[in-house]
Order: C-alpha cells, then structure tokens, then sequence
C-alpha cells in the first residue's frame, strides 16, 4: 500500500489514498485497448511464424547470465523471452499449455491465434462489435474441428510393426536440429514410448522415460537402455567397474553415526573421551555396513553423501556404493529393480532389496567423465534415453526435440486418429470455413471468413519459410482440394515434388490438431471481451 501512495484522511476521518506520478498513468479503454492487445500479440505470433515447419528458422536467446539458448520449439522461446505486455504473457501461456496438454505444435497455435486476431483488427475497423467476432470465431472453430473429425483417418497402432509410427516421429523432427540423424532418433523415441505403453488402457507412463544427456561424442551415438542411467560413479576409484547378478540395497539414511536430536552440546575435554567417541563411531560404521551385507546387499545405493572413513570401510568389506543420487533418480532405480526404498539401516532386509542383471561404469572420452549404467531390470518397462552431442546447447535442443516425438506418440497410443500435416488439415478447414459462411444470412458471416482467412495463415508461413511462392502455392492447393476433394494435399516443404502428405507421410495426430484450434479461438475471445487496461495504481482511484 505504501508502495503505491500515501495514507491521508479528510476532515470526517476517511481514508483516502494519495497516488505517487498519477499524471504519467496511461489508461486504454474501448477500441484503443482491443487495438493494443491484437499489436502485442501480433508481435509474438510474428517472432515466432518465421520458425514454423522443417525449414524453420532458429532463434538465439541469451539469459541474464549469459547462457546461450538455440531452438526452434516455440513453447521454449516464448517461455525465454522477456516480456512485459499482458497480452503477450497470455500467449507464452498459451504456448505452455499446448505443450503442457500436447507436447508438439506449440508454434503453430500462436501463430493461429496471431493471425486470428490480425483478421480481427480488420473486423473492428469495418465496426462490426467485437463480441459478433468473438462468437462468429467460436462458431467457426466448431466446424473446422467437425471437418477435422470428418477428415481424420485411424492409425495403426502396433507392436509388431511399428514402422508407421517411426515415420510419424520423423515428421516431427523433422523441423528440429537433430534432423541430420533423423531416422535414429525416431527410433528411439517410439521404442522407448511402447516399451513403457500399456496398450490395453492406451496410456503412457512418462514417469518411466528418463531422458540423460552427456557433452562429448556425436548425435548419432544416442542410445536407448533399457534400464537407468545415473551421472555417478562407485563412491571409491578401487571398488570393481562392473557388477552382475546384483542386489541393491537403495537407502535414503546417511553412513554416519546418529546424532542426537537435543539442543544439548558434547564437549570433549579429555584425550580419552575423544578415542572413546572416536571408537563409538567406528562401531556404529561397521554395525551399519554389517546390516546392509547381511541383508545379502552387494551394492549400496545411497542418498546422501558419506565420508572417507566410511568410503574405506566399504570397499574393505567389499561393498561397493554409490553416493549422492538425487531423489528422481532413486525413485526410478527403485521402479527398475523392484526393490524398496530404506530410510533406517534397521529396516532392511532381504526381500526389500531390488535386483539386476549388471551395474557397469561408463566412461566418456579424455576427461574420464563417469556414469553407471543398471541393466537387465525385473521390471523391464523404465528406460532412458541417453543423448550425446558436441556441446550443452545441442543436447539441450536435442531433448526438446526427443520429447516432442516422445509426446507424438504417447498422443497416437491414447488417440489413434492423425490428420495429415504440412498444413493439409489447415487448408481444408478453411475450405469448409468459407463454403459455411456462404450459408450465414447474419453479421457472424464476416468471422467466419476471417477466420479461413486467419487458417491459410500457416500455409502461407510454411511455404515463405521453404523458399516457395506463398500466394501461389496456397492458390494451387486450395484449389486442388477443392477440386479433387483430397484433404491430405498440403505444402511440400522438403521439394519432394508432390503435393500428396499421404505419400510423403507427413502426419498429425487429430488431438494435437484440434487443441491447436480450440486454444487458439479461446484465448482470441478472452483478448477480444478486453476493453479496459488500468494499472495498479489505478485500480484504488476506481
């Protein structure tokens, strides 16, 4: 309240509030207010169309310390850009909840929403109320998704032959850095995905998919285990390199002797009080490492952190250990090998300890950089994906783009309807937009055809971002569709020379598709219900 104004009171002892620099508030309402939100929004829908289908470009943003980030998934830009509008906060937020919901097109629906609120302007202009444009857009999303769901085909979800759905993947990297290993990659993501899939509930358990990355190597020596990478080494250099037939003991409770949990102080006064705790200790270590090998334990996995007293009593006992392993990862070892977590050395017994068939020691190139590697896991559904690549921006990019195609295709496994992409599905809503507003007899006609208009808005930026002639591309297809009645021609990006997705298999999943509309026509409505902007200073003088 201070920080806003001061406190005064009038001769009847109200309370008034005096504001600080209330000449400089500046106060929008009515069409000026409407006009500066389709401005900021406008703003960020155009930074972002320039990075929209396989021959997208990349964006470089630098944080305040001085990191370098470069990607082309539009949810990563927008959530690093610095911005202050209100309006453009509410499309970095709709961008977040495409990929929080979806986990791919998060480009495209605030390139829709951008280009919906453009037509918009034009609307307010000609002095149609903005509430008739709201509904006339909310009208016009209904029938796009029924001809989307008119126009969907099913989709082979198979263990057996999984080739499709590797294709599918491929169609989503295909815009990302990764691109140059493409085929591996997608591999990779749909192996992972029906490894842990359940296909009778079609769902997918993301918790199970751990996705590691390591600076060195090349992109194409990314693999899939089946089982958990962890970026630690044994806790002593001499312990043994490789494990087999392995029982975990996973604890959460540090090798260190108890303390007691009192305000109270020990003082040592005397040299003989110091060997008697000094020798207290040391039983307490050896009782503890005791308990865990006569559990039948032949490797300590442990939480926290331990000293070096206790580092040589293991490796004398023979007890190799891990030290420091966060807690994600002790919940997934824990998944892997069936085994329980431990907090108290009293609580452990044999049936509480996981299994495995080998723990081995990975080692990276000239620095000796270590991670363990736990494989042949009972349960055989946790996996991790392990990237490599030349430096930390790349691997960066390259889990962003992993975890796309790994959304793609839990989306296909849940929802196995695609629409096929290259903005095919795109061109024929609008086609079935337009022939609709021809049969409207009232003012919500003129939405509707802003609304095609707002659709053909991404086939134009796919075709300008692939070299090719926007206008005339977009002309061709549309009238093709209109022609032929095949709904899967769309823009042909990579110069394969045909205009059919089918064939080239460029596929979407209808899920992602219709998200894409429907988030896009509400956040359009919600921007378009704004009237009135007022500052917080304001809000108390109202």
């Amino acid at each position: 309240m201070a920080a806003m104004g001061q406190l005064v009171f009038d001769e009847y002892g109200k309370p008034m509030i005096i504001l600080k620099d209330q000449d400089q508030q500046k106060r929008l309402t009515g069409i000026d207010a409407l006009k500066s939100h389709i401005l900021a929004a406008r703003s960020v829908a155009s930074i972002l169309s320039t990075s929209l289908g396989p021959k997208g470009l990349d964006k470089m943003m630098v944080n305040p310390d001085g990191d370098v980030t470069v990607t082309n998934d539009g949810a990563t830009i927008l959530k690093m850009m610095d911005v202050e509008h209100q309006v453009a906060k509410l499309m970095v937020q709709l961008s977040q909840s495409q990929d929080d919901e979806i986990g791919d097109g998060t480009t495209g629906v605030v390139v829709l929403a951008g280009a919906l609120l453009e037509k918009a302007e034009e609307l307010l202009d000609k002095g149609i109320h903005p509430i008739r444009i709201a509904d006339g857009y909310e009208l016009a999303a209904k029938k796009a998704i029924e001809n989307l769901n008119r126009i969907a085909e099913e989709f082979p979800v198979d263990m057996i032959n999984l080739e499709p759905l590797i294709l599918t993947a491929m169609t989503t990297l295909g815009s990302k850095i990764i691109n140059r290993c493409h085929r591996h990659m997608a591999e990779i993501a749909v192996n992972a995905v029906m490894t842990v899939a359940d296909l009778e509930s079609r769902d997918v358990n993301f918790e199970l998919i751990k996705v590691e990355g390591k600076v060195g190597g090349k992109l194409e020596d990314t693999m899939l285990v089946k089982g958990v990478i962890v970026d630690k080494d044994f806790s002593h250099p001499q312990m043994p390199k490789e494990l087999k037939d392995v029982k975990l003991a996973i604890l959460t409770c540090p090798f260190e002797p108890p303390k007691p949990k009192t305000k109270h102080k020990l003082e040592v006064t005397s040299v003989e009080e110091y060997h008697a705790l000094h020798k207290y200790e040391q039983e307490q270590f050896v009782k503890m490492v005791d308990q865990v090998k006569d559990a039948g334990a032949t490797l300590a996995i442990c939480q926290w952190g331990f000293d070096d007293e206790a580092n040589h009593l293991l490796l004398q006992k023979e007890l190799p250990a891990v030290r420091w392993v966060g807690g994600p990862e002790i919940e997934l070892i824990a998944i892997a090998t069936k085994g329980r977590i431990v907090p108290r050395f009293e609580e452990l017994s044999p049936e509480k300890l996981g299994k495995c068939g080998l723990v081995r020691e990975l080692s990276f190139g000239t620095t000796k950089d270590k991670m363990l590697v736990i494989e042949e896991c009972p349960n055989s559904k946790a996996v991790t994906i392990f990237i490599r690549g030349g430096n930390h921006m790349i691997i960066e990019e390259a889990k962003r783009s992993i975890h796309d195609a790994l959304c793609v295709v839990r989306n296909l496994v849940r929802d196995n309807k695609i629409v096929y992409g290259g903005a095919a599905a795109e061109i024929s809503c609008a086609l079935a937009v337009q022939e609709e507003a021809d049969k409207i007899k009232t003012i919500e006609q003129y939405a509707f055809r802003a609304f095609a208009d707002a659709l053909e808005k991404i086939p134009l930026a796919l075709a300008e971002n692939s070299g090719l002639s926007p206008i005339h591309t977009l002309t061709e297809l549309k009238s093709r569709q209109a022609s032929e009645k095949k709904p899967h021609l769309g823009v042909d990006c990579v110069n394969k020379g045909t205009f059919d997705m089918k064939e080239q298999h460029v596929i979407e999943t209808l899920h992602s598709k219709k998200q894409q509309i429907l988030l896009a026509t509400q956040l359009v409505k919600m921007i378009l219900k704004i009237d009135d902007i007022r500052t917080p200073g304001e809000m108390y003088n109202a």
